[in-house]
């Protein structure tokens, strides 16, 4: 359901019309507003935002882990309507045993590297991603070194 600080935004409006059970939480903060997404349905919220709501540019995806915290992971998605002049942040929360979510590479191309990055640093898993693979660590790298747990000198053998 959305907050009720958050009805005077039509972004929020229009995603809350759409999928109401899409939408699990929000935030107006600083100018910048923020949409909490169920996982399940964050490729449908995507397509939806962008062929009708115009948010025809995806500026980033993210991880950011919040170790020890449950759920502990949070897929973090930048959007960018051109047409309008807004911008929205969309972020999922993941459990942090075995983190998956649906790529949205389907939607936007852009996302190919961002969730390669995404997957490579943190261990967060994208299903249907056309080619998931590390993208900066080497392929024979142990562990994902932006996870609070990993060892900050790196893992000994």
């Amino acid at each position: 359901m959305l907050p009720d600080n958050l009805r005077e935004h039509s972004a929020a409006q229009a995603v809350e019309t759409f999928d109401s059970a899409a939408l699990t939480g929000g935030k107006y903060d600083r100018g910048e507003l923020t949409l909490e997404i169920a996982p399940g349905q964050i490729v449908s919220v995507c397509r939806f935002l962008k062929y009708d709501e115009k948010f025809v540019r995806l500026s980033s995806v993210t991880g950011v882990d919040r170790f020890p915290a449950e759920p502990r992971f949070e897929v973090v998605y930048h959007l960018h309507s051109i047409e309008k002049n807004q911008r929205l942040r969309l972020k999922c929360r993941l459990r942090g045993e075995d983190p998956v979510i649906e790529s949205v590479t389907p939607v936007w191309r852009a996302a190919n590297w961002y969730e390669r990055e995404v997957f490579d640093l943190f261990g967060i898993n994208f299903l249907n991603h056309p080619n998931l693979r590390r993208i900066m660590m080497p392929e024979d790298w142990d562990g994902y070194p932006l996870r609070k747990d990993y060892p900050v000198t790196g893992i000994r053998v």
